[in-house]
């Protein structure tokens, strides 16, 4: 409706009057100037929901270099897809931590299969997956944590009483990296749609990677393999840029989501590939009357070159 007033406007704008449009010789004439304006008005909505916009993507940062790194063999980790190596990345996170403002940090994870439960991230930090490294979610959910449930939500979509903390988080941060030279992160999630299917879960399954409340996030140049339920999801986030990285779930995997901005803001999604078992990218803010309440809406996503 609104392109048609416009489109009205346009005409009326250009001094075109109605008796002109039953001259049979000019019919050709304004059909063609019709045509212009409609176009010119369908591009001008393109341009207001970010296709062609000088703005779109506008939040891609430099990934330079940091000035200090260490390797997750460093820690203890052995990557032979046996051995726990949660304490491993705790603890190598606990010790960069303390080179956040000294130009932040890069933890290195070679090539191997580094089974880990949940760990967190901190500020000024670079986690970089070496090709042919892979982190792997330990399988057992009673080896997960069971978190409380966000503000926007108030309860759990599919499980009321809370939820099993993802494998990779972070909380309140500022200049997150997680990238590499095509390295994965496979969430086994097998187990949990099992679970979830057979309705024995208690609490909402894990996500893969959840950022909460943190700003200047990147992540790019990752496979992301069979999450429990959504692969990303950044929460309360801004400044987010989300770019050649591939998420994948089967087709039969229940209600798995690939990329979820969630009451998030300036949210860059490029240069992907994402096949799941219910939604490849899904625009949220929050939960039906929690997520009302909270207050705060998805705003500002720019999705372009993603093959879903």
């Amino acid at each position: 409706m609104l392109v048609m007033k416009e489109l009205a406007r346009r005409v009326a704008n250009l001094g075109i009057r109605t008796s002109l449009i039953m001259d049979l010789r000019l019919q050709d004439h304004i059909r063609n100037v019709v045509a212009l304006v409609l176009l010119l008005a369908l591009s001008n909505e393109a341009r207001v929901n970010g296709y062609g916009s000088s703005e779109q993507c506008e939040y891609s940062p430099e990934l330079a270099p940091r000035p200090h790194s260490v390797s997750i063999l460093e820690f203890g980790a052995i990557g032979d897809r046996k051995t726990l190596n949660t304490i491993a990345f705790q603890n190598a996170i606990f010790y960069l931590m303390s080179f956040a403002d000294k130009g932040g940090t890069q933890l290195y994870v070679p090539p191997g299969q580094w089974l880990t439960e949940s760990f967190n991230l901190t500020s000024h930090l670079t986690l970089f997956l070496e090709r042919g490294a892979v982190i792997i979610g330990f399988q057992d959910p009673f080896h997960w944590k069971v978190i409380n449930l966000l503000p926007s939500y108030g309860r759990g979509i599919k499980a009321p009483a809370g939820r099993y903390l993802s494998l990779i988080n972070g909380y309140m941060l500022n200049d997150v990296v997680i990238t590499g030279n095509t390295g994965t992160i496979d969430g086994v999630g097998s187990i949990w749609w099992r679970s979830f299917t057979s309705h024995s879960l208690n609490y909402s399954r894990p996500h893969l990677i959840k950022l909460v409340a943190s700003n200047s996030v990147v992540v790019s140049n990752i496979t992301f393999l069979n999450t429990p339920t959504y692969g990303i999801h950044p929460v309360y986030c801004s400044n987010v840029h989300i770019h050649n990285i591939s998420i994948s779930a089967p087709s039969e995997s229940p209600f798995t989501v690939g990329i979820v901005p969630d009451s998030s803001d300036n949210v860059c999604i490029e240069d992907s590939t994402i096949s799941m078992g219910f939604d490849a990218i899904a625009l949220k803010s929050g939960w039906d009357e929690y997520g009302i309440t909270y207050g705060r809406p998805t705003k500002n996503v720019h999705i372009r070159r993603v093959h879903l």
